[in-house]
């Protein structure tokens, strides 16, 4: 039996959330097979059960280590002081809509994710929570709230406005579609 390097079994398991990661956020997790990101990740279907009991696993996995890579950004985008409309601005541009498998991962799969078990769901609530309360930080004035219910409204119009730019087949409507959302965004971050 071959022996591996103290760190190889941490490293595997890494390689397979971040192959995992990238082909649900570009296909659907409904679309992705093990057999496939196995293949991607040059290992055996079999070595997949070393790290993760089954696909559902994975799926929670891939999102809990996804949204916290996301609640790292907003944890160094309060303590660098980067405004939220940065924030916005960012979230709604075309190069972000352009890239689904980096980009961010409750606009690839949310629409999945309400169909998978109540511990999955579960997980995503969690992180959602956990970054929604670190936008609701960023907002201006109000009450804590005022600030989480308009942190809430940013957060969805965000959301579903990079899906449905996705979604059409008219580029220009696509960029109207970001635009206009990003208008809306700063105006609920804003209060107004």
């Amino acid at each position: 039996m071959a022996r591996y390097d103290k760190g190889h079994r941490d490293t595997t398991r890494r390689h397979i959330l971040d192959v995992a990661s990238t082909q649900f956020r570009e296909n659907g997790i409904a679309a992705v097979g093990l057999a496939g990101i196995m293949a991607e990740a040059g290992l055996t279907n079999g070595a997949f059960y070393t790290h993760f009991g089954s696909k559902e696993d994975l799926v929670r996995a891939v999102l809990c280590d996804a949204l916290e890579r996301r609640e790292q950004r907003h944890k160094d985008n309060l303590e660098n002081g980067v405004a939220l409309e940065t924030v916005i601005r960012d979230y709604l541009s075309p190069r972000h809509r352009d890239r689904p498998a980096t980009g961010c991962p409750t606009a690839a799969l949310v629409s999945e994710i309400a169909r998978h078990p109540k511990a999955t769901r579960e997980a995503f609530t969690g992180k959602i929570s956990d970054i929604l309360a670190l936008m609701a930080a960023q907002m201006p004035e109000g009450t804590p709230a005022e600030r989480r219910r308009r942190a809430i409204a940013a957060y969805a119009t965000m959301v579903g406005a990079l899906q449905l730019s996705r979604a059409v087949s008219d580029r220009q409507l696509s960029e109207e579609i970001l635009e206009n959302a990003v208008d809306a965004a700063l105006a609920l971050a804003k209060g107004r």
